[in-house]
């Protein structure tokens, strides 16, 4: 049983703005091949993801560029099953590709946080972040390190295998049903205001800034996704998405009051991630409908 496993990093809440890419093959569970490598994102760096992951402009000025690198990812996973953990490394590589004018990647892409919501019932409807589960289930790794997580969203999947007796092309198909398939009499404790048949179900979302579309469509189209829809930051958030800021309205700050709380809650370890709006239209499927 082959799979790949992929995480990147990013140099600012832009997903395409990747500075970090870690590919790592499993065969029969183990780690057969790693791949990890800086890139010039040929973007600016917000000091906020360089306190996440560490990397700086200056270390990546001579480093290779995404196009440079785009053949050697195309060969490792075209054709093959490709794990990532939530959606935004998935779009990300995407991102890059349509950046740089490149085919899109031809590949299977599985997501291990929606494979671990339905492997444990603790889990399933809140704390499956990488971090939450790794610890859960004694993975140790260095966090916000992309060949890190990518080790990590892949090990995830082979417990979840060995635990459920699910194979992996099961998994595929699996991943895609309600969370509660095949078991009627487990009810959900959590309201979610969002699609439970949508990409993004079980994301709590808020917007801040001005956006392309008025706030009520903004919140209609995640919801649609599967989003809770919420106006204020919280722990329980996990998604707030930038519009264009009013820099009349920012009392002399350079950020929103909720991106600022954000931020202070990822410091704290919550599973929260700061997005553009075109993201989150990419990660809803939605712009070209727009």
């Amino acid at each position: 049983m082959k799979y790949y496993a992929l995480d990147v990093e990013t140099a600012n809440p832009s997903i395409s703005s990747i500075c970090q890419i870690g590919i790592a093959k499993f065969d029969d569970g183990k780690i057969v091949e790693k791949y990890n490598e800086l890139l010039n994102p040929e973007d600016y760096f917000d000091p906020f993801n360089v306190e996440i992951h560490g990397i700086t402009e200056s270390k990546v000025l001579k480093a290779k560029k995404f196009p440079e690198v785009y053949k050697n990812i195309l060969t490792k996973i075209t054709g093959n099953v490709v794990i990532h953990h939530m959606p935004f490394d998935k779009t990300a590589i995407g991102q890059a590709c349509q950046k740089y004018g490149l085919p899109k990647l031809e590949c299977q892409w599985l997501d291990s946080a929606k494979v671990a919501r339905r492997t444990w019932s603790d889990i399933s409807q809140k704390g499956y972040s990488l971090s939450n589960i790794c610890n859960m289930l004694g993975i140790e790794f260095k966090h916000h390190d992309a060949l890190e997580d990518a080790i990590a969203a892949g090990k995830i999947v082979q417990f979840a295998i060995d635990k459920s007796g699910i194979d992996l092309e099961s998994w595929i198909y699996r991943s895609k049903e309600s969370i509660n398939e095949g078991s009627p009499k487990q009810h959900l404790s959590v309201h979610f205001e969002g699609n439970s048949e949508g990409p993004l179900w079980g994301e709590t979302i808020v917007f801040t800034g001005s956006l392309s579309v008025t706030r009520d469509e903004a919140a209609r189209i995640a919801a649609n996704a599967g989003c809770n829809v919420t106006n204020n930051i919280n722990p329980k958030c996990t998604i707030l998405v930038l519009g264009q800021q009013d820099i009349e309205k920012l009392a002399g700050k350079n950020k929103s009051t909720k991106q600022i709380k954000a931020e202070e809650l990822i410091r704290d370890g919550f599973p929260l991630r700061i997005i553009s709006e075109d993201d989150f239209f990419q990660l809803v499927e939605t712009k070209n409908k727009l």
